[in-house]
């Protein structure tokens, strides 16, 4: 360092008060031209102290009150999730699976009942006086209580030890199951109904025959001289009564008790397909409005619902028109109507139905698939999605075969439930087997897009 930035660093250093200081000595080493003195200096070095004070004050505020910038990052697309299972399968097989029960249900021909007053489900089907199995959830498990009828059928046709497609409702606060005796491929057949106050097994009455086809003089009026009177379901129409109740409720009061309603009896199996009835009020009889009629004034009191016109099978050899159609197959059968507001729908099994041989099994799609139309009148018309009169061959395709689920119908639909509308049927599991016995109740969940019933 040289002398004379010596001399300043130790003016700048001094702790002496330069205006009250004696010395002199200090003074002597400051170059003779130099005009500084060290209150100067002083001055000078607290300034700068203060600017730099003040400058990184404001460094800091700038910093504080400068606007955030956030570093733009380019637009990253969500990354493609795994579909579900469900949405995987239904892509797969074009339908949702099955909601199976647990142990398997083994019931031919379903119809369901929701009990309010005691949360139990009743399940009725084809078989030996008709089995009653009970579960306190859709999915089970179901157990066996026991059967509607204690004794076989006093119905005068057919197989009465095993009726066939029972529907069971309530009306007026009473039960009623319908059902049906005949003999596989035959259209000698009858309609009965037995009526008790429970669900349970006892104290059923059977009432005898409703409608008879085939044989007899009964058989030979419109419309049964050409029907098969089996595979019966009953809507009851409260509409004109109470439009805020669900008119077709599967529960077991569904607000109804008490009301009245227009009861419609829907029938039919193969031949000319489905047809329908109106009831009297209390449903155990058809109501013929005193006499009878010619066939044309008969048309406006009975209704043809559904049919396949054409013959998707040829008739058997031995067919004469009792049993076997000469005019061949026209697999249409098991109709049953529901209600979701605004529309009344028309569910019917497509196709064959049982007795399959696995070496031989009909072509695919030929076997039972769930088909619906819609229409404003339970007494139809009902049409499909592109319009077409279900009597004409239309039908919109609902669910059908799909992964081990095979042959699915005999369907029906609890409408309005505690998890909303139903739809139930039976099916065969191409994993077990494809025998009679090894029939066992589905059901799915229904959705409606459009109008239109979508099962999920």
């Amino acid at each position: 360092m040289t002398s004379k930035w010596s001399q300043l660093w130790t003016l700048i250093t001094t702790h002496k008060d330069p205006i009250s200081s004696t010395s002199t000595s200090t003074n002597s080493m400051l170059p003779p031209s130099s005009s500084l003195t060290q209150s100067s200096l002083r001055r000078i070095i607290k300034s700068l102290s203060l600017l730099t004070f003040f400058s990184i004050l404001l460094y800091a505020l700038y910093i504080h009150f400068q606007p955030s910038i956030i570093p733009q990052t380019p637009d990253i697309p969500e990354p493609d999730l795994p579909p579900s299972p469900e949405d995987s399968y239904k892509s797969i097989y074009g339908y949702p699976p099955t909601n199976p029960t647990i142990p398997p249900l083994h019931i031919h021909d379903p119809s369901i009942l929701y009990d309010l007053s005691t949360n139990t489900y009743y399940a009725y089907g084809s078989g030996p006086h008709i089995p009653i199995h009970t579960a306190p959830t859709l999915q089970g498990p179901w157990t066996k209580a026991g059967t509607v009828l204690d004794a076989d059928s006093i119905l005068p046709k057919g197989d009465r030890k095993a009726p066939w497609a029972p529907t069971a409702l309530l009306h007026d606060g009473t039960f009623y199951v319908f059902y049906a005796t005949s003999h596989s491929g035959c259209r000698d057949s009858a309609i009965g109904v037995a009526t008790s106050t429970t669900p349970g097994p006892g104290g059923w009455e059977d009432h005898g025959a409703i409608a008879i086809s085939g044989r007899g003089e009964r058989g030979k009026e419109f419309p049964f001289d050409r029907a098969n009177a089996i595979d019966v379901s009953v809507v009851v129409d409260y509409t004109d009564t109470d439009t805020t109740h669900n008119p077709t409720s599967s529960s077991s009061d569904g607000g109804k008790e008490g009301r009245k309603g227009k009861g419609y009896m829907t029938f039919g199996s193969f031949w000319t397909g489905i047809w329908q009835v109106p009831l009297k009020p209390n449903l155990l009889h058809m109501d013929k409005n005193g006499e009878e009629k010619a066939e044309e004034e008969e048309t406006t009191r009975v209704k043809h619902l559904a049919h396949e016109p054409m013959a998707i099978h040829p008739p058997t050899k031995k067919a004469d028109g009792l049993c076997g159609d000469t005019t061949g197959m026209h697999p249409v059968e098991g109709a049953f109507i529901s209600y979701h507001e605004p529309w009344w729908y028309l569910w019917f099994s497509w196709g064959k139905c049982c007795n399959f041989d696995p070496e031989k099994l009909p072509k695919a799609g030929l076997e039972y698939s769930i088909r619906v139309g819609r229409s404003s009148s339970p007494q139809g018309p009902f049409v499909d999605k592109d319009g077409k009169d279900l009597v004409d061959g239309g039908g919109e395709i609902v669910y059908g075969s799909n992964g081990d689920v095979y042959a699915p119908g005999g369907q029906g639909v609890l409408s309005g439930e505690v998890e909303g509308d139903v739809l139930y049927y039976h099916y065969l599991n191409k994993s077990v087997g494809y025998e009679f016995k090894e029939a066992r109740l589905g059901y799915n969940y229904l959705k409606y897009v459009g109008g239109w019933p979508v099962p999920l």
